[in-house]
């Protein structure tokens, strides 16, 4: 397992709230039925990229959720994926202009 790596600055913070908040609502719209557990694979490879998708399957940060053989669909779960992509796709919880912000000030 990966080392965690903590925000270090307010702004850093505030963005992991943020993402922990989305996920929070996207669970509760889950659990009310509003929004469906899953993805279809297409959605997500779609939604995220093909590559990206893939590659998190191998690295095992993501399951694929087949119901059958054969031509059955693959699901993957929506907050295993959303999860993950809020993780992986930031090397750090600051935006690009946060990250421009920041560089101005140095």
């Amino acid at each position: 397992m990966g080392n965690l790596i903590l925000p270090q600055t307010e702004v850093e913070y505030r963005n992991a709230l943020i993402d922990a908040a989305e996920i929070g609502a996207t669970k509760a719209l889950i659990e009310l039925g509003i929004t469906k557990p899953y993805l279809k694979l297409s959605e997500a490879k779609r939604k995220y990229g093909p590559a990206i998708v893939v590659r998190w399957e191998k690295e095992g940060l993501i399951t694929f959720l087949k119901d059958g053989n054969r031509n059955a669909s693959v699901r993957i779960d929506r907050i295993q994926i959303e999860t993950i992509a809020k993780a992986c796709n930031r090397a750090t919880y600051l935006t690009t202009e946060e990250r421009m912000t920041l560089n101005e000030q140095s």
